[in-house]
């Protein structure tokens, strides 16, 4: 039995985790960029997370761009379907109006079909509440249920 490759979304905090050595989940974040290079997975991103990356410092703004061609991650844009999408989280209150940036990045990866969302955002989006609410509007209108988890949770472990 063949399975299918995971789709996975890589949301901005990794761009920047990937980076910062002192951060407790760099070493899990370039791994997963590691399992991402050898095919374990298919990484996408999208034109938000694109944008909130070039409003970086410019030598940090390089390298981290650099990554989505380095590893291949496609990138996503943001279409009507994802905004209305987004839009309803924000009613729904599971994001604040303030970050519906962040309900862009679950709406895209909804809309695309993708089935890990992957973040160091524990604010607002790897929450079990979140999770469990955008599954609820996901299926009410019609989408499947997506995980959002840390690098952490998906990344294998280096002694396995």
């Amino acid at each position: 039995m063949t399975m299918r490759k995971p789709k996975i979304y890589v949301e901005t905090t990794l761009f920047n985790f990937y980076f910062d050595k002192d951060r407790d989940a760099h070493a899990d974040t370039v791994r997963l960029f590691k399992e991402i290079a050898a095919g374990k997975y298919e990484a996408f991103t999208s034109d938000a997370v694109l944008r909130e990356l070039e409003k970086a410092p410019a030598e940090k703004q390089a390298a981290m761009l650099s990554l989505v061609d380095e590893y291949r991650i496609s990138a996503l844009y943001v279409d009507q379907e994802a905004e209305i999408l987004a839009d309803t989280y924000v009613a729904e209150g599971i994001v604040p109006r303030k970050y519906r940036a962040d309900g862009i990045h679950i709406a895209v990866a909804t809309v695309n079909d993708l089935d890990y969302i992957i973040s160091m955002n524990f604010r607002h989006l790897v929450k079990v509440r979140t999770e469990q609410m955008v599954h609820a509007v996901n299926v009410l209108n019609g989408y499947r249920p997506i995980k959002i988890i840390s690098p952490m949770e998906v990344v294998e472990d280096e002694d396995a």
